[in-house]
């Protein structure tokens, strides 16, 4: 089924929607945080990119990525309807990320991608492990 809207439209459109406290995602990141003393970040840091928490004094920038939309195939989620557009718009997602990595990484900046799946499990002992290493450098 095509889209009822131009692209134009549809574009201006998803512009409009804003995302605010993901609860799955960034709201864990900070309940972990707080669980193991992991302090120095902040959220909604005016640098250019927009990671989901930065650590300013180590100049670590974390990005909690959604597994759908960010491209990992931990579940293999993928919908039966619109296949295409779905693929075309997570390598979109994908080259983006890629290319906000870089531009952090020539800054100077260490960059910490945090699965959505790795908040889900019940033994986050790993990711916390990569977190405290990062952040007490």
């Amino acid at each position: 089924m095509a889209d009822v809207f131009d692209k134009e439209k549809r574009s201006d459109i998803m512009r409009q929607v804003k995302s605010k406290k993901n609860k799955s995602t960034e709201l864990r990141l900070i309940e972990i945080f707080k669980q193991n003393g992991i302090t120095g970040w902040r959220r909604n840091y005016p640098v250019k990119g927009h990671p989901d928490f930065v650590f300013p004094n180590q100049k670590i920038a974390v990005f909690v990525d959604g597994c759908f939309w960010h491209g990992h195939d931990c579940r293999n989620t993928r919908p039966a309807e619109h296949q295409e557009y779905w693929q075309k718009k997570r390598e979109r997602n994908m080259k983006h990320d890629q290319e906000v990595t870089a531009m952090f990484e020539a800054r100077g900046w260490t960059v910490l991608r945090i699965w959505e799946c790795e908040l889900k499990k019940k033994n986050k002992a790993a990711l916390i492990s990569k977190i405290l290493s990062l952040s007490t450098k």
